[in-house]
């Protein structure tokens, strides 16, 4: 019965495979690991192999770029299309990703904070998980409340935001380092350039400093695009055409802030909202896939294959109001 139930799922992902073979795939990534983590976040190594296997045998991997250039265009897209993008720009990238990626042949995109590149300081979201993993970590930070706590920090004006961490530490006697522990540094500019001209890493922008643009006005958000973009590439000395909303879904971002994005010069955006990418889709609002707790081959093949996506519509339509 197991081997038969087995069967028919693959089946059923050979379908949807086929049916959605039309619409491109963006996967997301964040963290990796060397090996078996306690954490469900970095995939290791193995797991991102066996990934790259299944990648190799059913789809054809492209730049992220390649894809936005047939959307815009208006183009039908590739059959099979997948771009890999990693967000923020930890050093574990650098470490333990792009070897597969050269083992592989596989092009990527890393989408990185300017000012935790510059050492300026580490990004927020990072400093939650490192409090919540001290020994004496703050009330809030227990285990099953980290969710509401991030829910409730991301679109804060980033002063507040801010203020409001260094609360949560001294409620807990704890210090938050200047700079980030090991587990969460990041690439150095010399890291990224040996990436950027391997040909097979693209280095886009992920802002200056991570706020969620909605909590900042528009000025602001245009700093943030324009800035990033210019400090990183003249870190990597290399043009930056691709842009990824920090946190990045539905009501993080607003429809002007969308606009400046051609005007800052990217020629493309990512968002963090599930979907596959169809013709006709605006370039600079790309959905994306988290490869979060997917580390086994049935729930990556769900959601790479299509079945997920079709779930996810068929879940929409019946939640919809009727006319």
């Amino acid at each position: 019965m197991k081997r038969l139930a087995l069967h028919d799922t693959r089946g059923v992902f050979s379908l949807t495979r086929v049916l959605s073979g039309s619409m491109a795939r963006i996967l997301m990534y964040h963290n990796f690991s060397g090996g078996e983590s306690a954490d469900p976040d970095p995939l290791s190594v193995a797991g991102v192999r066996a990934q790259f296997t299944y990648l190799r045998r059913h789809f054809r991997v492209v730049p992220l770029l390649h894809i936005a250039e047939q959307v815009a265009s208006k183009r039908a897209l590739d059959r099979y299309a997948v771009a890999l993008t990693i967000d923020d720009g930890r050093r574990n990238c650098y470490e333990f990703l792009f070897p597969l990626l050269k083992e592989f042949d596989f092009p990527a995109t890393l989408f990185v904070v300017s000012s935790f590149m510059r050492g300026e300081d580490w990004i927020w979201t990072d400093k939650i998980l490192w409090l919540a993993e001290q020994s004496r970590r703050p009330e809030e930070l227990v285990p099953g409340k980290l969710e509401p706590v991030f829910k409730s920090l991301n679109r804060m004006r980033p002063e507040a935001r801010n203020a409001r961490i260094e609360a949560m530490a001294a409620s807990a006697e704890i210090s938050i380092p200047q700079r980030p522990p090991p587990k969460y540094v990041p690439c150095s500019w010399s890291e990224l350039r040996v990436m950027a001209d391997s040909g097979l890493m693209d280095i886009g922008s992920h802002t200056v400093t991570h706020p969620t643009l909605s909590s900042i006005t528009d000025e602001e958000s245009w700093w943030e695009l324009t800035a990033s973009r210019r400090q990183i590439e003249e870190g990597i000395g290399r043009t930056v055409r691709s842009f990824c909303f920090p946190n990045g879904m539905p009501g993080d971002y607003r429809p002007s802030q969308v606009r400046q994005l051609a005007d800052a010069g990217y020629a493309c955006s990512v968002v963090a909202d599930f979907g596959l990418v169809s013709r006709g889709a605006d370039p600079y609002l790309l959905p994306r896939i988290g490869m979060a707790l997917k580390s086994r081959p049935a729930e990556f093949s769900k959601y790479l294959d299509g079945a997920a996506y079709y779930r996810w519509r068929l879940q929409t339509v019946f939640r919809a109001p009727s006319a």
